[in-house]
């Protein structure tokens, strides 16, 4: 690892006319940072630690939003998350994600920020144009079973690997972000991110010298709300594929249908054009068809992950129809259908 200088914040005062290095980077739980500056993948000349931030790490409820620090720990969000019915999609992807030591120290900002754990960026001897611009990508030609088919370039095929972002999607929260400046902005998640084109390394839309201050997750009606993570192994492993939903359904039309996929987009999927298929629509298997069908027109696959179209529209079928019978059993209930 390479030597760093570190400088502390602890109001978000602190970073008005914070003076930064080049290479500086933002560290909040150093779940992922630190990892890649072990590996060489980093190599900042300087960190600015975020642990102390006193000023984000508290969840507030408002009459139409909840407000969540971006230094809110995985584990106070899902234990939050979890006694409010609107935000189950949350606890259940927050849970099914790492263990209980890195949740507690894992931030909700860093978070949405981590870099994907595809083997060839971690790798400083194989060709990644995320980690190093113009060198290529590995994972075309060779092993990449965990890596995506939606939203890829001749680039790039990594997988962003959050649960906690793939929720968020799905509830159409926002980021607040604020910059040296003073100025804030708010961008909602659904537009925060970059697919790579030819620009890999640049993976969402924050400008120089930007921090995610807060997440608004605006307090909306989703019915009944289910995460279903497939994985390797039932702990510790990222998703090859996962599916969060929310559904509202009056007699037999679908009132209302939120989404979001994970594991199978270079960045957290939001289902744009299965969305606009169910919306409206009478229940039935064939309706499902049709709009896992309308998602994965543009999939393409890559060799190792020619097995993913077909896991995600069963996963995606399989959670729309138990969301469906639970709604039947439970008229008029609003909650979470979990996993045994």
């Amino acid at each position: 690892m390479n030597p760093f200088s570190v400088q502390n914040i602890k109001h978000t005062q602190d970073i008005t006319g914070l003076s930064t290095e080049d290479s500086a980077k933002y560290i909040a739980g150093g779940t992922n940072l630190i990892d890649l500056m072990k590996l060489q993948v980093e190599t900042p000349s300087q960190l600015i630690n975020l642990s102390q931030w006193e000023d984000e790490q508290s969840i507030t409820e408002h009459d139409d939003h909840y407000r969540v620090g971006a230094m809110v720990t995985n584990t106070a969000l899902a234990n939050y998350a979890y006694h409010k019915p609107s935000l189950s999609l949350l606890s259940q992807a927050l849970l099914s994600g790492a263990t209980v030591q890195l949740r507690n120290r894992a931030t909700t900002g860093g978070n949405l920020l981590q870099r994907t754990r595809c083997y060839y960026f971690y790798d400083t001897t194989k060709a990644c144009n995320k980690r190093q611009p113009g060198s290529g990508c590995d994972a075309l030609t060779r092993m990449n079973r965990i890596h995506a088919i939606l939203g890829t370039s001749d680039d790039c095929i990594a997988t962003h690997p959050s649960d906690m972002a793939v929720a968020m999607m799905a509830l159409d929260a926002k980021l607040l972000l604020t910059a040296k400046s003073g100025n804030e902005r708010v961008v909602p998640v659904r537009e925060f991110y970059c697919e790579p084109g030819s620009t890999p390394h640049i993976e969402n839309i924050l400008e120089n010298e930007e921090v995610i201050t807060a997440v608004i997750i605006p307090k909306q009606r989703h019915g009944s709300q289910y995460y279903r993570k497939v994985r390797d192994r039932s702990s510790y492993a990222f998703a090859l594929v996962s599916v969060a939903a929310g559904l509202v359904v009056k007699g037999n039309r679908i009132e209302k249908v939120t989404l979001g996929f994970g594991g199978v987009g270079t960045k957290p999927w939001f289902p744009v054009s299965a969305i606009k298929v169910l919306t409206g629509a009478e229940f039935s298997d064939e309706v499902l068809d049709l709009a896992i069908d309308a998602e994965l027109a543009d999939a393409k696959v890559y060799g190792s992950n020619n097995f993913k179209p077909d896991l995600l529209r069963n996963t995606f079928k399989s959670v729309l129809n138990s969301l469906y019978e639970h709604q039947c059993e439970n008229d008029d209930y609003e909650g979470a259908l979990y996993e045994n």
